[in-house]
């Protein structure tokens, strides 16, 4: 490996901005600012807006639109009723 090309490789304390969740993680990036972990070092802290704590597809709180098929996107589309539809009106 060549010498004095590759950036510093340091531990940082990542801190979402949304939720006050941290980690300690491994970043080449730094900070002026820093702050006190729990094993009493002080470390560099890199605010971000979204991690895994806040991200709506791992809290769970993510909506998953249906996806329709094209006959019935078609349908939809031009105002049609759709073969389920008929039958669920024939039956009630």
């Amino acid at each position: 490996m060549k010498t004095d090309i590759h950036p510093e490789y340091q531990p940082v304390v990542f801190l979402d901005t949304t939720t006050g969740f941290k980690y300690l993680s491994g970043s080449t990036k730094t900070s002026e600012e820093t702050i006190e972990w729990e094993d009493g070092n002080e470390y560099p802290v890199i605010r971000i807006e979204v991690s895994s704590d806040s991200h709506p597809f791992y809290t769970g709180r993510q909506k998953f639109a249906q996806a329709d098929g094209r006959i019935e996107r078609f349908n939809k589309k031009y105002g049609l009723a759709s073969e389920n539809d008929e039958t669920e009106d024939s039956e009630n």
